[in-house]
């Protein structure tokens, strides 16, 4: 690892663990606080597609304005975007206003994309799975202590969560300002204008890898944007319903196998399978995790301890798939291209949002719990399928 690349890397870090935090509070408090307002688990999901819809579209735009005025500007702007949304869903006196916080801070999420795009100026293309894989260890560090805080601040009022997550996202704006230079250097970048839409589609092998991550986000949106109402039907605690504090001590441990698997497991994996030969292992994994979330549901079974290992194998599996999928796009896409790319991959995340949050919102309203479940293992097999036909 260069000295820039070590200079940039820790700063890029420590601001996604910040990201993600602010993020990963409101993560399980968002279907309760709709509920709150009279939303129906449909309007939930409907809620989710709002913020990916604006998203989807800001995505492209954001990438392309990071690689012609520099990470910073595009960070701060995305950061302040989140931060006013939040505030605006804090305050909101109806269902109405929610919408608005969530399309504002929708509009401006590119904060995650810009980020890797960074890490990809200053890192070499055969070690940018492993850098891919540290942004992925701060995703799994945020996924476990932001839904810990959500837990603990939820017992004041359903508020609290989404102020925590606004004054994280105060100080993920300062870091950016302070830590992250005004312009990264691409290594090899040249002065061409990065490339249309239509020439990334024409880059080799970059279509099939961004369709196999397209199934990967379309199976875990799916997931996560039901899991909340999933747990909340189907699992008890104490006598009562999973609610807030329960799906978010879910969502922590997630985090935490997460960290185990992105910070530790994948470089030895990646070592001894290659990139294509873990991804395809990894929608393995993912697919039967999900798909043993149905008979908790269909027939009654397991309960939390099958829950428990559901977890454990499809959280094995999408922790190894998106750092070596986003390793592999990142060195198919040339130099001037990093930003257009990965804010492409933002686009088809945002997409599969839309989806997956009407898809999951339909089955849940519908009480097809089980449905749900086999959907999202479906999902990720069919993206496995893919990727065994890029590996021959």
């Amino acid at each position: 690892m260069t000295t820039g690349t070590r200079n940039l890397l820790l700063p890029v870090i420590l601001i996604v663990i910040v990201d993600v935090l602010a993020f990963t509070m409101i993560l399980p408090l968002l279907p309760f606080y709709a509920e709150h307002f009279g939303a129906t688990p449909l309007e939930v999901g409907i809620l989710t597609s709002t913020f990916a819809l604006a998203s989807l579209i800001a995505g492209p735009i954001l990438g392309r304005w990071s690689d012609r005025f520099g990470r910073r500007p595009v960070l701060m702007l995305s950061q302040a975007g989140t931060l006013i949304g939040l505030l605006i869903a804090a305050w909101a006196p109806s269902l109405a206003w929610v919408f608005v916080g969530r399309i504002v801070a929708g509009l401006t999420a590119g904060n995650l994309a810009v980020a890797q795009a960074t890490i990809a100026d200053v890192t070499e293309p055969a070690k940018r799975s492993r850098n891919f894989g540290l942004i992925g260890a701060a995703f799994g560090l945020g996924f476990l202590i932001g839904p810990a805080i959500s837990a603990g601040l939820v017992h004041f009022n359903l508020v609290a969560p989404l102020l925590g997550a606004a004054a994280l996202t105060v100080v993920s704006l300062i870091c950016t300002t302070l830590m992250i230079p005004s312009k990264t250097r691409v290594d090899g970048a040249t002065d061409e204008p990065a490339p249309t839409r239509k020439q990334v589609f024409a880059i080799p092998g970059l279509k099939l890898l961004l369709a196999q991550f397209f199934g990967y986000t379309l199976s875990f949106s799916t997931f996560t944007a039901g899991l909340a109402l999933f747990c909340e039907r189907r699992y008890t605690w104490n006598g009562r319903p999973f609610h807030v504090s329960e799906v978010a001590w879910v969502l922590a441990a997630v985090g935490l196998w997460g960290l185990v698997v992105q910070g530790g497991l994948i470089r030895p994996l990646l070592k001894r399978l290659g990139e294509r030969r873990l991804i395809a292992i990894g929608f393995a994994c993912t697919a039967l995790g999900f798909a043993l979330l149905a008979p908790t549901s269909l027939l009654g079974l397991g309960g939390l301890g099958l829950f428990a290992v559901a977890g454990l194998i499809s959280g094995l599996g999408t922790g190894v798939v998106r750092p070596s999928l986003m390793g592999l796009i990142s060195q198919t896409a040339p130099p001037n291209a990093q930003g257009v790319v990965i804010g492409f991959t933002q686009s088809l995340q945002s997409a599969s949002m839309v989806v997956g949050g009407l898809l999951s919102g339909a089955l849940i309203h519908a009480d097809l719990l089980g449905g749900y479940a086999l959907i999202t293992a479906a999902l990720a097999a069919g993206a496995g399928l893919l990727a065994l036909l890029g590996s021959t």
